[in-house]
C-alpha cells in the first residue's frame, strides 16, 4: 500500500476510507519517533493506519518544510501507512481557538479514525503542548452533529504517546514493537535533515550519544517493563479492561 499524495484540508483528492489507527502530530518526525513502531504493526495485523501532520515545519532549525515534506512521504512509505496528510497550521503557531478546531473537525470527518495517537500533554515546544490539546477537543467535537460541516463522527478511543519525555509518566500500556523496530527506525532516518549528526532534539534531551540510538535505549527500556526487546508507551485516561486475567502476559515475580 502507497501513502496517499500528502494534501491540507482544502485539497482532498479524493474521500479516503476511514482508518483504523491515525496518529496526529505536530511535526512531521513526531509520529515516527513516538509511535512510528505501533502504526507498522497495525499496519502488519491488517489495519489501514495514518498519520495527520499539524504543521509543514517551517520553522524548525534544521531542514526546511519541503524538504521535510519529502522526508515525510519517504517515511510513511517506509511504514506502509494508507493515508498521510497536513493541516498546514503554523508551525510553532498552534492555537486552540474555533477556527482550528473546526479545521480539524473537518479533517477528523474525512480520515474517520477509530483510535487516534496524540502527543503527550505537556512539553517543552508549545506545539506539543497546544497540538495534543487541540486534537483532543477536535476528537470530541467531531460528534457533534451540529458542530461545522460534515457527518458527525467521534473516534472510540484517544491514546497519549508517552515516549522522552522529561517528567516520567507510568503508561497505561505498552505495544510490542520488537518485529517492527527495524521498520520503525528505517522511518525516523528518512529524517536526514533532523537527526543526521544530531544528539539532541526537541523532548531527547542530550545524553552525548547519536539520536538514533537514544531512540533504541528509549525502547528497550519500555520494552523491558513488558519483558520484550522493543516497546512503545501510551497513557489514557480510562482504565485498560483486562477480559481474561488468566492471559495478562507480564509475569509479577
Amino acid at each position: 500500500m502507497s501513502p496517499e499524495t500528502e494534501s491540507g484540508p482544502a485539497e482532498p483528492a479524493h474521500e479516503p476510507r476511514p482508518v483504523d489507527l491515525l496518529a496526529v502530530m505536530p511535526h512531521r518526525d513526531d509520529a515516527e519517533l513516538l509511535c512510528g513502531g505501533t502504526l507498522v504493526r497495525a499496519v502488519d495485523r491488517g489495519h489501514r493506519a495514518g498519520v495527520l501532520d499539524l504543521t509543514r515545519g517551517e520553522t524548525g532549525t534544521r531542514g526546511s518544510a519541503e524538504r521535510r515534506r519529502e522526508e515525510a512521504r519517504r517515511a510513511a512509505r517506509a511504514m506502509g501507512l494508507t493515508v498521510r496528510a497536513n493541516a498546514e497550521f503554523p508551525d510553532a503557531g498552534l492555537r486552540n481557538d474555533d477556527e482550528s478546531r473546526r479545521r480539524l473537525v473537518a479533517l477528523l470527518r474525512r480520515f474517520r479514525p477509530r483510535v487516534v495517537l496524540l502527543p503527550w500533554k505537556r512539553g517543552r515546544h508549545p506545539d506539543h503542548r497546544i497540538g495534543s490539546e487541540l486534537a483532543r477537543d477536535a476528537c470530541y467535537l467531531a460528534g457533534l452533529a451540529k458542530y461545522g460541516e460534515g457527518e458527525a463522527h467521534r473516534p472510540e478511543k484517544v491514546a497519549y504517546a508517552l515516549a522522552y519525555r522529561e517528567d516520567p509518566v507510568k503508561p497505561t500500556f505498552v505495544v510490542d514493537v520488537t518485529e517492527q523496530f527495524d521498520r520503525k527506525m528505517e522511518a525516523v532516518r528518512c529524517y536526514g535533515s533532523q537527526f543526521d549528526d544530531v544528539e539532541r532534539a526537541g523532548e531527547i534531551h542530550p545524553t552525548g550519544r547519536p539520536l538514533y540510538d537514544r531512540v533504541e535505549t528509549e525502547l528497550r527500556h519500555y520494552g523491558s517493563l513488558i519483558r520484550r526487546p522493543y516497546g512503545e508507551p501510551f497513557w489514557t485516561e480510562e482504565t485498560v479492561r483486562v477480559d481474561d486475567p488468566v492471559e495478562l502476559g507480564v509475569p509479577t515475580m
